[in-house]
């Protein structure tokens, strides 16, 4: 099975940092994977994202996706994935479709033309049906500032889908939405996994959406902490010292993972000869 995102002892470590912001981290998805990225809030899964989708260099390790290097080949990398980032990144003085355009252009899959008219068949027909796909097939020449915001969520969701990409990178896609938005997207995503075979590369604090992935892999404080299937984390943690066979949802394992990791840092920290200073 090819692997479509290959990490070798990722490092990376900002100026000023004492510690590594990502420590020396491996892992691999295979292609058409569902792979969740899961963590608190400074765990690196943002800093590793970024690495991953060549907006941030790293320090250390070796990062390839869809066969490409992160680096020395960044433009192919660009072109086989598509990125929907955890804060907004709309132009707000651009229509709707205009962002669209931009981007397709940037990322070189069009040659850029001054109007939509203008623009090659495959791209229009390309935005159109995405458009009718997601539902504001009505508001795509409309200011973004007239958008709401699931209305936003759900264009970013078109621009990153705009090339057809391998590889397709979530990073708090639902962050925002209210839950009608959100189990529409949902819907929308996995549909385009299914039909098209696509990776998926999903960060999220809403941790329900990863409860049907392929694997899950947890970062704490720049570590992997674990990695594999949401049942076998499951079933390697308990509520009690009775045996399960597995634990209720993703969520439970999971803030039972690191509630037991905070306990133990807790215990180490506060042994005989360790200082607090």
């Amino acid at each position: 099975m090819n692997k479509m995102i290959r990490v070798e002892n990722l490092t990376k470590q900002y100026k000023k940092s004492e510690k590594p912001a990502v420590d020396d981290i491996s892992f691999t998805v295979n292609e058409g994977e569902f792979f969740a990225f899961l963590g608190p809030n400074g765990a690196g899964k943002t800093t590793t994202i970024s690495i991953l989708t060549t907006t941030l260099s790293k320090t250390g390790g070796e990062v390839k996706i869809a066969g490409f290097d992160v680096e020395k080949q960044a433009k192919e990398v660009r072109k086989n994935v598509g990125i929907i980032f955890q804060k907004p990144s709309l132009d707000l003085d651009l229509s709707a479709e205009e962002n669209i355009r931009f981007h397709a252009c940037l990322y070189g899959v069009y040659g850029y033309r001054p109007t939509f008219k203008m623009m090659p068949k495959a791209y229009r027909e390309r935005v159109m049906e995405l458009a009718e796909i997601v539902g504001i097939a009505d508001a795509m020449f409309k200011p973004i500032k007239k958008l709401s915001g699931g209305m936003q969520r759900k264009l970013e969701i078109i621009r990153s889908l705009i090339h057809t990409p391998k590889i397709l990178f979530l990073d708090e896609p639902t962050q925002g939405l209210d839950a009608v938005s959100r189990r529409s997207l949902w819907e929308y995503l996995n549909g385009v996994r299914r039909e098209n075979g696509t990776t998926v590369f999903l960060t999220t604090h809403y941790i329900d959406e990863a409860e049907n992935v392929d694997k899950v892999c947890i970062i704490n404080h720049g570590k992997i902490a674990a990695c594999c299937s949401p049942e076998d984390l499951k079933r390697t943690l308990e509520f009690d010292p009775t045996p399960r066979v597995c634990l209720p949802t993703l969520e439970d394992a999971y803030i039972e993972y690191l509630n037991k990791t905070k306990q133990n840092n807790e215990q180490t920290y506060n042994r005989p000869g360790n200082s607090r200073a």
